[in-house]
């Protein structure tokens, strides 16, 4: 749903568009299923994330393009936030695991003390 909005951002897209939009934003990471791309679609058309642009016939096939709306805009921003907010704690948390699993300065000192006496006393 994150992807499929953020892909929206910049114009409307018709499915596959937003398929390769989405392929393209993730790096690859994400492939979306076009099956499971329109019961998103309809499910953000419920909600009123998205909306229906336009329709045209592309060769022989009907194409529906769809676009963010106001409030799609405002939810993508507040999941953005969540998202970044989550990011953080989560960084600064693998920050103090590193620096509680770092030895201190005296930790150090002996390990390069035992290195050196046991290089020596061969």
């Amino acid at each position: 749903m994150f992807l499929a909005l953020t892909a929206l951002v910049d114009e409307p897209r018709h499915g596959y568009g937003i398929v390769q939009e989405v392929d393209r934003l993730s790096g690859g990471r994400v492939q979306l299923k076009i099956g499971s791309l329109y019961g998103v679609l309809d499910r953000l058309a419920g909600e009123g994330l998205v909306a229906l642009d336009r329709e045209e016939v592309a060769q022989g096939r009907l194409r529906r393009y769809y676009r963010l709306t106001d409030s799609g805009a405002g939810a993508l921003e507040e999941e953005a936030a969540r998202l970044t907010a989550n990011a953080r704690a989560a960084t600064a948390r693998l920050r103090e695991r590193t620096a509680r699993l770092r030895p201190g300065p005296a930790f150090a000192r002996l390990l390069r003390e035992t290195a050196a006496d046991a290089g020596g006393a061969g």
